[in-house]
């Protein structure tokens, strides 16, 4: 009868093998998965633009920003042609790590001139590349005899930057830190457009950047979150399908509910050329990604600055491709009325060694070697977030403003309206039970299209007052571990609250309990990139429950208890909601280690974002109790923010862990 008892209480369905049907345990998106383009409204599309521009800045580590450095840019070893010159260049886009390449200046002519960035791409010379699919010094010498003035920048591991470090850089423990690839190539990006424009002879407001395949990749990525790129030409790149195959291209969390199609018309309204191919994944783009990136345009009214062109080839930057590019940047960057006249001239490549930048010189000698460039860039980005440890109100909502957002981009988190979360009692579900004290009913949660589900039991005293208290309650087991198996009756924990008048929900997080067993692998090549982890999709599910109750009008106040793990994954989704008390066990975990992170809490960016630093300064000042932090959960800078903001009572720490009994007391008289 006890065991009866005990499964009418803890589980939803009367069915012990019934189980929900999440949407989200569905096989993982991947890098070849095919991608529909919504139909965005104009509103839809700013917010969406605003949320992916940041989204894009998190992960590649960009928020909080590090400290502005200098380049310490050398210029030397020029070569003089009639009308142009090459010289070799590099500079530091952070401290010992250095940006490399050739920069071409027109001859002769007077500036100042408009500038070009230009990334090479995966072909198998970089930058000094010359073959008829693809060339990089053709484009360069073209572009510097029409007028601009041209920066070609290696790609990291390739030609002068193998030097430092390898081309596949960055794994999970990078990634933690918004550290990868691509992170340091659109560092690389960001400094050489912040080179160009140390130059007297560069319009600081006329920055053009091309490239192709993983340089195209670069192009529509730097222009996403640099503002100060006004004209764009991804080559071969862009597609519905294959969003690009190489780690440089694929940083964890970067195509969450996207494509390179929403990252390429984060460009508009600025002009955006897509060229592309017959011989490879960009062969729709006619009827497929350029009318969908054209419908971002015409919210702008900027039709006119958004074009295409294919060419019958294979995957290239080849001759037409190029002249393609000329004609556009001309228009847009010269103000040329006959595009019909920038034709490729015959150009002359250098020597490899005449354009290497070590070729016949070494390292600086502060070069960072690759083991040493993630201590250094944690070194950066402590840094920065203990600068904007908040001293008072004041800068606690600047904290705020910045950090909110950034730690829900890192989560991947969609904070619903109370409208928009559904609460339904399934087909097959036990009915209301009523004890003696209190009844027990068993529902289901979820996001309006979104096919996410989460069984939860909600306990109430009978009869019931109305706008009574909540109390959430996360087991890291599921909701199961809260039905005393031998009584088959609530723990202590959930009949103390409800004899303080207060209801009480639990809940099975993603994963746990009433989950069934998913498809999904997070094994599969650049899972992050596409798929939130469990870890993320469980503090979504302890979210989606606190803003059901927190924006609705009928319920007074709402409080949170997470145990075990679970208090983690609470006290990072607690900072997000108008929460009274939250209440969490550290499960003595260790939020100083990466080790720590990769095991329990695999998130990307989660450590550049400052994980329970910024999780609980978003917390404060409401009540909040951290326990069981034994002396690895460091707790000294929520601390001191409650400290500086005059609610130090409003915290409560403890090393050793509390129990369920204590818990519920404290909850219930705060």
């Amino acid at each position: 009868m006890a065991e009866q008892r005990h499964h009418e209480l803890a589980h939803v369905f009367a069915d012990a093998t019934q189980t929900v049907n999440d949407a989200r345990g569905a096989a993982s998106r991947d890098v070849n998965t095919p991608y529909t383009f919504p139909k965005y409204t104009k509103e839809e599309w700013t917010k969406k633009g605003e949320a992916l521009r940041l989204q894009i800045r998190v992960a590649n580590g960009l928020v909080p920003e590090h400290e502005p450095t200098p380049f310490n840019a050398q210029v030397f070893g020029k070569i003089e042609r009639d009308d142009y010159t090459v010289e070799k260049v590099y500079f530091e886009a952070f401290p010992g790590f250095f940006t490399t390449g050739n920069l071409y200046r027109p001859k002769g002519k007077t500036g100042p001139f408009p500038g070009i960035v230009t990334p090479h791409g995966h072909w198998g010379r970089g930058r000094l590349e010359d073959t008829e699919r693809g060339s990089i010094p053709a484009r360069c010498i073209n572009f510097v005899k029409q007028g601009y003035v041209v920066f070609s920048y290696d790609m990291i591991g390739v030609n002068d930057s193998s030097k430092q470090l390898e081309h596949h850089y960055g794994r999970e423990r990078e990634g933690l830190w918004g550290l990868g690839g691509m992170a340091l190539q659109l560092q690389n990006g960001i400094r050489s457009i912040d080179f160009l424009q140390s130059l007297p002879d560069v319009d600081d407001e006329r920055i053009g950047c091309t490239g192709a395949s993983g340089g195209g990749t670069q192009t529509f990525i730097l222009t996403a979150v640099d503002e100060r790129v006004k004209v764009s030409a991804p080559v071969n790149m862009i597609s519905a399908t294959m969003q690009g195959g190489c780690r440089c291209e694929n940083a964890p969390n970067l195509r969450l509910d996207a494509s390179n199609l929403e990252i390429a018309a984060l460009a508009a309204p600025r002009p955006m050329l897509l060229v592309s191919c017959t011989g490879d994944w960009t062969k729709e783009t006619q009827t497929v990604e350029y009318p969908a990136i054209k419908s971002i345009y015409t919210h702008f009214d900027a039709e006119d600055k958004i074009h295409h062109v294919q060419v019958d080839a294979e995957h290239n930057y080849n001759k037409e491709s190029r002249e393609a590019v000329y004609a556009w940047f001309a228009k847009w960057l010269l103000g040329a009325k006959d595009m019909s006249a920038f034709k490729e001239l015959p150009y002359q490549v250098e020597s490899d060694d005449a354009l290497l930048v070590f070729s016949d010189r070494e390292l600086p000698k502060n070069a960072l070697k690759q083991e040493e460039i993630l201590p250094a860039w944690v070194k950066l980005s402590q840094k920065a977030i203990e600068k904007r440890k908040p001293p008072n109100e004041v800068e606690h909502q600047k904290f705020r403003e910045e950090m909110v957002s950034a730690l829900q981009s890192s989560l991947g988190l969609h904070l619903p309206e109370s409208d928009e979360v559904t609460l339904v009692e399934p087909e097959g579900a036990f009915p209301t039970t009523y004890q003696r004290d209190f009844s027990a009913q068993h529902v289901v949660l979820g996001r309006t299209g979104v096919g996410d589900a989460i069984p939860a039991i909600l306990f109430r005293t009978e009869p019931l007052v109305g706008h009574d208290p909540v109390v959430v309650v996360v087991h890291p087991e599921g909701k199961e571990k809260l039905i005393d198996a031998e009584t088959g009756q609530p723990v202590p924990m959930i009949t103390d609250l409800l004899s303080s008048d207060r209801k009480v929900l639990t809940i099975d997080v993603f994963g746990v309990g009433e989950h069934g067993e998913y498809e999904r692998s997070e094994e599969t090549n650049f899972f992050t990139t596409y798929n939130r982890t469990t870890a993320a999709l469980r503090i979504q599910d302890i979210l989606t429950t606190l803003l059901y109750y927190t924006t609705r009008g009928d319920v007074s106040e709402v409080s949170l208890i997470g145990i075990g793990e679970a208090g983690l994954w609470a006290l990072l989704a607690a900072g997000f909601t108008n929460i009274k008390t939250v209440a969490v066990d550290a499960a003595q975990f260790d939020n100083g280690s990466d080790d720590a992170y990769l095991k329990t809490l695999p998130i990307p960016s989660l450590r550049k974002v400052s994980a329970f630093r910024t999780a609980g300064t978003l917390t404060a000042p409401r009540n909040l109790i951290i326990h069981n932090t034994g002396d690895v959960f460091d707790t000294a800078w929520i601390q001191d923010v409650y400290e500086n903001l005059g609610m130090g009572n409003n915290l409560l720490l403890r090393k050793e862990i509390m129990s369920e009994a204590e818990v519920a007391g404290r909850v219930a008289e705060l």
